[in-house]
């Protein structure tokens, strides 16, 4: 099986808004719209909104026994766990098991995540 496909289209757009849901216990402050999956593999591509002045401290930092990409789309975060501002452009490919978060941002961000669930353990992406 494949990830699903879809024609061009923009999700950043004000007409794309009713395509993004809240994540549970995040209402308010983020957001997620996947843009692809593989329903026999797990693997999906995601955009999360992060809205300006969200905060996640609160849940802590976040780990996963999967590899994934992310890479800033718009806006900037601050990542706890390395403790930096990530702004447009910043790329990263991580590991399983990486620490990444708790997060915070001042303006808003969009990450782009591509996620790969069915390769636990596997720290090569490529």
């Amino acid at each position: 099986m494949t990830k699903s496909t879809v024609i061009y289209w923009n999700p950043l757009t004000s007409e794309s808004r009713e395509k993004w849901s809240h994540i549970e216990g995040l209402e308010g402050m983020v957001e997620e719209l996947t843009l692809s999956i593989d329903p026999i593999t797990g693997e999906y591509t995601r955009l999360t909104r992060f809205l300006a002045g969200a905060d996640t401290s609160i849940f802590g930092g976040k780990t996963h026994p999967y590899p994934e990409e992310v890479f800033i789309v718009s806006g900037r975060l601050f990542d706890q766990a390395f403790n930096l501002w990530l702004e447009s452009g910043h790329y990263a490919s991580r590991p399983p098991g990486e620490m990444h978060g708790p997060f915070k941002t001042d303006v808003g961000c969009v990450v782009l995540e591509i996620s790969f669930p069915n390769r636990v353990g596997d720290g090569d992406i490529f």
